[in-house]
């Protein structure tokens, strides 16, 4: 079974979507699914040093008691999953094209799935910069990835179109948020499920994957 997660870095529900759809497989074992990592680009207009934290938010949600609340609800989400969300660390929203370029040039290894996840953990957890070219190259290093490969690899241009093509791509699948999952190519559910809801969604697939 394919599943690919359209996922934005500097989405926290994404994070917590990661982790919640990692429980759904693991409570359907005999099932043989790789999921793979699709972008989204969640804020595409953030210019590329990023924009400050707390200008983002007051503008993107209103009032700072707002703000407050939901990034509250998103914290008690989190420890659900066993995520210990840190905002208060975080100084930046960034620009993520760079960041989802770098799980491109991680999947070529093998690694994808470990460089979402650290991208997520130096982020939310860390506060640390990742639209930050040297952030990432130093997220890259400690995966194992080669530095001068992967410093280049950021320096140029390749692959951004790309992310752009799959961000409109999404779109034109009616994928307005995330996180989302789309099973076998056709059958799309967005938000970030508890698992039982999201297993339920892998037993549909498999049914549907074998009526065709």
């Amino acid at each position: 079974m394919e599943i690919d997660i359209v996922f934005d870095p500097a989405c926290p529900w994404c994070y917590i979507g990661k982790r919640r759809i990692e429980r759904a497989l693991a409570l359907r074992p005999r099932m043989a699914v790789k999921p793979r990592w699709w972008p989204f680009l969640l804020n595409p207009e953030i210019p590329a040093a990023g924009l400050s934290r707390e200008t983002y938010l007051v503008r993107k949600f209103g009032s700072e008691a707002r703000v407050r609340r939901m990034l509250g609800a998103i914290a008690e989400a989190g420890q659900s999953v066993e995520i210990d969300f840190a905002f208060d660390r975080i100084s930046n929203t960034p620009n993520t094209v760079d960041a989802h370029r770098l799980v491109r040039f991680a999947d070529r290894h093998g690694r994808a799935g470990a460089a979402v996840e650290s991208l997520y953990l130096n982020y939310f957890v860390n506060g640390k910069d990742i639209g930050d070219e040297a952030v990432l190259v130093g997220i890259g290093t400690h995966l194992g990835l080669d530095t001068g490969a992967l410093a280049a690899y950021l320096d140029s241009e390749d692959d951004v179109a790309l992310i752009y093509e799959e961000n409109a791509r999404a779109h034109r699948l009616g994928i307005n948020g995330v996180p989302s999952y789309v099973f076998n190519g056709t059958m799309v559910l967005s938000g970030a499920h508890d698992p039982q809801v999201l297993a339920r969604m892998l037993d549909a697939a498999e049914v549907t994957a074998g009526a065709a």
